[in-house]
């Protein structure tokens, strides 16, 4: 019998409050005069140690240098969460604004080299680097990801198979890496091709309960891919310290109302999920080809993507089925008091998601990128705070 066979792992869940939520924020730092991504990552988090050490945010490191990930305490609510976000954004400008370092977020940056970059100085990225090579060093992306507290481990699965039905919405939503290296590469993500081609990442195994999860962790541990469940790196995936399914398969975000507006909406699919549940009704899932064609359309297409929406492959444009989608979840965020924040999904729906606008700014300069890059830096520093844009919308 196989060693992958034999070994037996245990894998406990966390407890968390149900619904809860958490943000983690990835940033590129960028010159603010031309636009070219700096290596000052480790500077800036020297700079805010001691004076975060007792805030709910954290600011920490990436895989390469030019990259800071912004990290949110437990919210109750995804304002309690994107207030953590913004704090960190104002600690950060402290040591950037003197120093002429934007920051911006989007799936890729336009035009930076892989070839370019600095990888940040840990055991665990030189390790990630020796073993991917070629494709390790291409991981000039950026995204966010979305932990939502759930109550019950045996839920955690039938969440995860019936929220893969959206991954292709969530993905339309966020898509924001339109370039890469230089090249429009005509996807609205490249971002989310790119990355499955780490080991362990993209869609997730459809598992059907934790043991089979402890199972797949055990083989994974028993053949040397991985150590723990912190380098299961799918779309979506559990995380068992937390407690929390967390949403892994956005590009990054170009404006704080925007990572609200999908915080929102993953916050009240998770719990629209938890109630069918608890009323014993089931959960819609599709088949796992169905799946991994859906993701294929949304970095292809973006919001223009027809979506496989159910078992008899019906197909659906992904705006229109988010637009119901919206109406559906509605009463469960009035009372997750998200209502103001998901109702931005329907801006992005009405404005263009970002690759849209870097594609538009990006013919009005006559594909000067560097154009590009300063939009986002624009939208991202002049952009509206998440209380503001509320206002505005209350308005």
């Amino acid at each position: 019998m196989s060693a992958c066979q034999t070994v037996r792992m245990t894998v406990p869940f966390a407890t968390s409050a149900r619904a809860s939520v958490g943000l983690e924020w990835e940033l590129m730092l960028a010159d603010g005069q031309t636009g070219e991504l700096v290596p000052r990552a480790p500077e800036v988090l020297e700079s805010l140690e001691e004076a975060s050490a007792l805030e709910r945010y954290t600011v920490t490191g990436e895989l390469l240098t030019n990259t800071i990930e912004l990290t949110s305490g437990i919210g109750d609510t995804v304002a309690a969460a994107v207030d953590d976000i913004a704090d960190a954004i104002a600690a950060v400008r402290t040591f950037g604004d003197p120093r002429g370092i934007e920051l911006l977020c989007a799936g890729s940056h336009p035009f930076a080299q892989w070839y370019e970059q600095e990888v940040t100085d840990k055991t665990r990225y030189h390790k990630l680097i020796e073993r991917t090579q070629w494709w390790g060093r291409n991981m000039m992306i950026w995204g966010i990801h979305v932990h939502v507290g759930v109550e019950d481990v045996n839920k955690v699965f039938p969440i995860i198979n019936a929220l893969s039905v959206y991954l292709p919405h969530l993905q339309a939503l966020s898509a924001s890496s339109p370039f890469w290296a230089g090249e429009r590469t005509g996807y609205a993500s490249n971002r989310a091709l790119v990355f499955q081609q780490l080991p362990t990442a993209g869609l997730p195994w459809p598992l059907q309960d934790w043991s089979q999860f402890e199972g797949y962790l055990a083989d994974m541990a028993a053949t040397g891919v991985m150590e723990d469940a912190t380098e299961v790196r799918w779309d979506i995936r559990p995380a068992p310290r937390w407690g929390t399914i967390e949403v892994r398969a956005c590009d990054g975000m170009s404006t704080l109302p925007e990572l609200a507006a999908v915080a929102a909406l993953v916050q009240t699919l998770v719990e629209y999920f938890s109630r069918r549940i608890d009323e014993g009704l089931p959960l819609e899932t599709i088949q796992p080809w169905f799946i991994r064609e859906n993701k294929w359309r949304a970095a292809r297409y973006g919001l223009d993507a027809r979506v496989i929406v159910d078992h008899e492959g019906t197909q659906r444009p992904v705006a229109e089925h988010l637009a119901e989608t919206l109406e559906q979840v509605a009463d469960i965020a009035a009372e997750l008091k998200c209502a103001r924040e998901l109702a931005g999904v329907e801006r992005i729906l009405a404005q263009g998601a970002s690759y849209s606008r870097q594609l538009t700014v990006a013919d009005a300069a006559d594909g000067d990128l560097r154009e590009v890059v300063m939009h986002l830096i624009r939208e991202f520093r002049q952009g509206p705070s998440l209380r503001e844009h509320l206002a505005l919308a209350d308005g």
